[in-house]
């Protein structure tokens, strides 16, 4: 049984696993969401507790990257039941924690859907019981995001398995949407025009909390069938809590809330002034008009937990992240996950969410055709595609003071991790996969590139090139969506050069 004290990937504060004890065993469990914010806390918090657990997400490549031991990892959706089955096979306990938020204004019937599903398949898997995390849901409020996370809990209860409920208002930690919209305004924005909402009371619970909770919840057999709401100790105003963030990151920040400005009419500019993707960021917004307050009597007398204060809990994300960047030898070095250190280079005012450009090609020649030309990518070789566009986006890096491309490579063919690639540094590297470059030119923010080959089968390759940024507030951002266009042009047109040249390597005719 793992010890989170010797462990290095339990998350920090750990419980030890002797905690699991208290009550009926919980496992197999299945944690579905567990590519998301709390989920991927929550997967590595149970296992250091000795719990078989399960990970779901729609990729599942994207758990891969996080490399948790003894988690088996599989694709599931929410929106997909034939996907459902597999992934909730033998399983007691099922975490459900999904939203559709980030779909945009259809958001309420994807997660209607969704759990309608979820609840179905978890009878007939012969789940005991379901734990859904939602949110609170203040009088008279009109919030979609709101009163969708309060009917996800009805339907999900309507189906013949038992679920606690747990009702959470701000959760503290690096990647919770609302600490990442305050992180980009309180590091970014020196005075702040804010709607009324800036003194409206919440309360704040510390991540460690909340995943406390989680885990002991399905513990109890009084829990099964009941709603807790959960918080913290304190009960604070925003204004305070972002004066708080502030002095503890050694900024001064003056607010000026305006009563013209509805939480309505500042969500549209958000996607101006924070990375948190804008249909998420501008659901949280609208939902912040009301005293969001946790009738938490019930919770506390079943699991009285001492609750970390909000400074304590602010320090405490504030040293998670200074202590995520990862080694060398790390099993997640150079795998890009949401709010990687490695690749916001260990810059807290750099966003923890990121700007993603894709482009992909089908070449018709094996894998080893295709590696050498993404391995031999830049300095002699150039970039395959547009030369023209990287010579100027390196003209540019070296009027501001970077490198531009005149450090060229170490070796023409060959690369090694830490090798620079003009103005690139080769963070991670699977020959004859993946390959993995981080920019060390002038930006406000940090950006990187990977480019990673998929057989699909003795004779095609699929090239799949991806751009990651993680913007520096509005400059970052203004710079991201300038380039907008420029990028759907490259990245593609990338994938698909390396593709036509392996062609040809490969004694195929390439299309004219």
């Amino acid at each position: 049984m793992a010890d989170p004290a010797r462990d290095p990937h339990a998350p920090a504060g750990a419980a030890p696993a002797s905690r699991a004890q208290e009550g009926p065993d919980i496992g197999p469990v299945l944690v579905l969401g567990a590519s998301g914010y709390v989920g991927s806390h929550l997967v590595p918090w149970l296992a250091a507790r000795g719990v078989r657990v399960r990970a779901a997400a729609r990729r599942a490549d994207a758990l891969a990257a996080r490399a948790w031991p003894g988690v088996e990892c599989v694709a599931a959706d929410a929106l997909d039941p034939a996907s459902l089955d597999a992934a909730l096979a033998g399983v007691r306990t099922a975490y459900y924690l999904v939203h559709s938020m980030a779909a945009g204004r259809d958001f309420p019937r994807l997660d209607r859907q969704a759990a309608i599903h979820f609840r179905e398949a978890a009878a007939r898997a012969g789940v005991r019981r379901i734990v859904y995390l939602g949110g609170l849901v203040p009088p008279g409020a009109s919030s979609a995001h709101l009163m969708s996370r309060g009917e996800t809990g009805e339907i999900l209860r309507a189906g013949p398995v038992p679920v606690t409920e747990l009702r959470a208002g701000i959760v503290i930690g690096p990647g919770s949407a609302a600490f990442e919209v305050i992180r980009d305004l309180v590091f970014h924005l020196p005075v702040m025009v804010t709607p009324r909402w800036v003194d409206s009371r919440s309360q704040p619970i510390a991540l460690e909390d909340i995943l406390e909770y989680l885990a002991r919840v399905p513990l109890h057999d009084e829990a099964a069938g009941r709603v807790y709401d959960v918080g913290g100790p304190e009960v604070l105003t925003y204004r305070e809590l972002m004066h708080l963030f502030a002095s503890l990151v050694g900024k001064r920040r003056l607010i000026v809330p305006v009563p013209v400005l509805t939480p309505r009419l500042s969500s549209y500019w958000l996607d101006l002034v924070t990375a948190v993707p804008v249909n998420v960021a501008r659901a949280l917004i609208e939902g912040l008009e009301h005293d969001v307050i946790a009738d938490d009597a019930a919770i506390r007398a079943l699991l009285p937990l001492e609750l970390k204060p909000v400074r304590t809990a602010l320090q405490a994300a504030f040293d998670a992240e200074r202590g995520a960047g990862g080694a060398a030898d790390s099993p997640t070095f150079g795998r890009w996950h949401p709010g990687s250190m490695l690749y916001r280079q260990n810059r807290p005012d750099f966003a923890f969410y990121a700007k993603h450009m894709h482009g992909q090609a089908v070449a018709e020649a094996p894998p080893d055709a295709v590696w050498p030309l993404v391995e031999g990518i830049g300095g002699r070789h150039g970039y395959y595609f547009l030369d023209s566009l990287w010579a100027l986006r390196g003209w540019l890096d070296r009027a501001s003071g970077g490198f531009g491309l005149t450090r060229g490579r170490r070796d023409p063919d060959r690369l090694v991790i830490g090798d620079t690639i003009d103005f690139w540094r080769v963070v991670a590297l699977e020959r004859g996969h993946r390959l993995t470059l981080l920019a060390e030119m002038k930006l406000p923010g940090s950006a990187a590139l990977e480019i990673v080959l998929h057989a699909l089968d003795a004779r095609r390759t699929r090239i799949e090139v991806t751009a990651t940024f993680h913007p520096a507030g509005a400059p970052g951002l203004l710079y991201w969506h300038a380039l907008t266009p420029a990028h759907w042009l490259i990245f593609p047109g990338l994938a698909r050069a390396i593709a036509s040249r392996a062609e040809g390597a490969a004694g195929r005719p390439t299309p004219p």
